[in-house]
């Protein structure tokens, strides 16, 4: 006996895998918990870099660097894409999750200047 047919006439059920994939699509972060060091020279930014390549937490480096937040360590807090500049949203949204310790960076140039970008939490 054939098996009976779905709703649209196929004879193969939902779960026979081939729509597999496009059903389990990774949920994208809505939000980002992000740091950053704003630099309006290009020079001190990378100043800033070299201090945290050389093993410095991201927090007092912002501190000692950063134009922008610099008493809160660089912390923006919670933020969405839409809340933040397009090149810098991109750049946020996409760095891995580290912390002030071991920070992992991106870099983005925006109207206000340079910056070194830190996520430490998605949701």
């Amino acid at each position: 006996m054939a098996p009976p047919k779905n709703k649209a006439g196929n004879k193969k059920s939902k779960d026979s895998g081939d729509d597999a994939g496009s059903s389990k699509k990774v949920k994208e972060s809505q939000f980002v918990n992000v740091r950053h060091i704003l630099c309006e020279k290009f020079s001190k930014k990378e100043e800033a870099l070299a201090a945290i390549n050389a093993g410095g937490k991201f927090d007092d480096i912002a501190r000692r660097f950063s134009e922008d937040k610099a008493r809160q360590g660089g912390s923006l807090g919670w933020q969405t894409k839409a809340a933040l500049e397009p090149d810098f949203a991109i750049k946020a949204f996409a760095v891995p999750i580290s912390t002030v310790n071991k920070p992992v960076v991106e870099q983005a140039r925006t109207i206000h200047g340079h910056h070194l970008i830190m996520v430490e939490g998605k949701k």
